[in-house]
């Protein structure tokens, strides 16, 4: 097993710990999990949540 995931990464030209992050992403995804954080808060505010774009202070600085 090790073997064939060595050869893998080898391949892909990935470290074993990028296959792994890949791996596991696609397990949460499979069973619908949210597989980060910025995915769970999405998800936890529902579906009527509205998204706000926030200026940077250097817009809000040229606006005044």
């Amino acid at each position: 097993m090790w073997s064939a995931l060595d050869l893998m990464a080898r391949d892909q030209m990935k470290t074993f710990q990028e296959l792994a992050d890949e791996a596991f992403r696609d397990l949460l995804r499979k069973h619908g999990r949210p597989a980060d954080l910025k995915e769970a808060l999405r998800r936890s505010a529902g579906v009527t949540a509205t998204v706000h774009e926030l200026r940077s202070s250097k817009q809000q600085k040229k606006k005044r």
